[in-house]
């Protein structure tokens, strides 16, 4: 691990209620969402946030590339240096709510320049603490090669990705 003595976390658990507007955090906070929308491919959420250093969320979960593309709105005195960034895990539809669940590795999209993959060695940790098994932490690694693959080969372009497999995304 990366940080010698960083006791390793649980699959980190969301909860979308399309009906209440709601998105439970996985530490249990419950916010209210300003929009929704389903699509056959994925579910579009964007809300405001309370932390420390972004203002307001945009995510897609996307159940059958195994991902969660999001774009943080920072406050100015904590920009990043990144376009989109990308949770990798399992993400389930709902009638009324979606459930996500994090599988460590994440993704940072810097358009047209480059992808970043981070937090392999938390995968490995939950693996070698069996908070994940290992046919779940192998879908993760092929969910994140595909998506990095994928990117790349369309310019480092999350959208142009997305677009080529039938799943158009559009943000606020």
């Amino acid at each position: 691990m990366g940080d010698a003595g960083r006791r390793i976390h649980a699959p980190k658990i969301e909860y979308f209620d399309l009906q209440e507007r709601t998105n439970t955090d996985p530490k249990g906070f419950i916010r209210s969402v300003d929009h929704y929308r389903v699509e056959p491919w994925g579910l579009y959420m964007a809300r405001s946030s309370d932390h420390p250093q972004f203002h307001y969320l945009e995510s897609w979960l996307l159940p059958d590339l195994g991902i969660r593309a999001s774009i943080f709105h920072y406050h100015p005195y904590h920009q990043r240096d990144q376009d989109h960034y990308v949770d990798i895990g399992t993400f389930t539809r709902g009638d009324r709510v979606w459930k996500s669940e994090d599988h460590y590795l994440d993704l940072v999209i810097r358009t047209g320049r480059d992808t970043e993959l981070l937090d392999v060695d938390e995968l490995m940790e939950a693996c070698r603490t069996s908070l994940l098994d290992a046919a779940t932490a192998e879908q993760a690694v092929l969910s994140a090669a595909t998506a990095i693959d994928g990117i790349a080969a369309h310019g480092h372009d999350l959208g142009r990705w997305l677009e080529s497999l039938g799943m158009p995304i559009d943000w606020r």
